[in-house]
């Protein structure tokens, strides 16, 4: 008899166990100790399947219901579980790279409603934050905001001006969302240091009429002492005539203003084929993206006064 109550006390872990391992599904594998001790498993049970190497403790507060490598999705999951807050997602450029962006590094980014206090997760940036608003998160899936909410936020909160320009041009040009939607995603948010500035870059995707364009460039020659260029000179040549859209005409020296447009389709043909017929003539091209004048303007203008010193320009004394 003692070895039958013995029986079924091990049949009744192993169902608590297979239960675990369906709840886990859902989870990527990853099951938090708590939900554990909700589907009757304590320490014990977790210390036997452990040793007898079918699960694994990726951290003191989870477990995996298998043993070896975790997935980049698992450990997203082992650091949303590990926060302790139930309403943690994927934010920022992590959830953009769940939703599918690639060829991007950044450290596990995860938001969490105001409030809330949750726990330090080893290589994880946790926002605090009020900007959460119902509908933000995806419903399917690892618990991540949506990818305008992500692109928007992982802007303003990136480390550097060109990192923010990173983030929303690839989030665009990987089409995981669009400038417009981004813009009604800024427009939640009224306060901000960088606020501005990501205003403008996504005045850039769209290519609309706030987005920089050859004014603001002689505006910046203006104010940084450059002599003052030409616009939209016109060329003739072989494939007809061309629009150059800055010259210095005294020094031969062109800048062509590219805007978001020149990155997609055939354009960066069309343009190389341009400046080719324009060096043949003995000029200079300097090519800056609008980008570019959004998060390195000082050092395109370098190069700017470097061209005109080298073909005879002296600064006013």
């Amino acid at each position: 008899m003692p070895a039958a109550d013995g029986g079924g006390v091990d049949s009744c872990r192993r169902d608590r166990c297979h239960l675990a391992t369906d709840v886990a599904a859902e989870q990527d594998g990853i099951l938090y100790r708590r939900q554990l001790r909700d589907l009757g498993l304590d320490r014990f049970d977790v210390r036997t399947e452990v040793r007898a190497g079918r699960w694994c403790k990726p951290t003191p507060s989870t477990v995996a219901m298998f043993t070896g490598a975790l997935t980049q999705r698992q450990r997203w999951w082992v650091a949303l579980l590990e926060s302790g807050c139930s309403a943690a997602a994927l934010d920022g450029a992590t959830a953009l790279q769940a939703a599918g962006l690639i060829n991007f590094e950044a450290a596990t980014t995860i938001s969490c409603p105001h409030g809330a206090k949750p726990r330090c997760v080893d290589g994880a940036v946790i926002h605090i934050t009020e900007w959460r608003h119902s509908g933000d998160l995806v419903n399917v899936g690892i618990p991540r905001v949506r990818p305008e909410t992500a692109a928007t936020r992982g802007a303003l909160w990136a480390r550097t001006d060109r990192q923010a320009a990173l983030i929303l041009i690839m989030a665009v040009q990987q089409r995981l969302t669009t400038a417009k939607r981004l813009q009604w995603e800024l427009g939640r948010i009224h306060r901000h240091p960088r606020r501005q500035l990501v205003h403008e870059l996504i005045a850039d995707l769209t290519d609309g009429v706030q987005a920089l364009g050859e004014l603001d460039f002689a505006r910046m020659c203006r104010h940084r002492g450059l002599p003052a260029p030409s616009r939209q000179v016109v060329r003739r040549g072989s494939r007809g005539r061309s629009y150059l859209d800055v010259y210095f005409d005294d020094y031969a020296l062109v800048v062509e203003i590219d805007g978001i447009g020149h990155l997609g389709g055939l354009q960066p043909v069309d343009d190389a084929l341009r400046q080719n017929a324009v060096s043949l003539c003995a000029d200079t091209v300097l090519r800056i993206p609008v980008l570019g004048l959004r998060v390195a303007a000082d050092a395109f203008l370098d190069q700017v006064a470097d061209g005109l010193v080298a073909r005879g320009w002296r600064r006013a004394a």
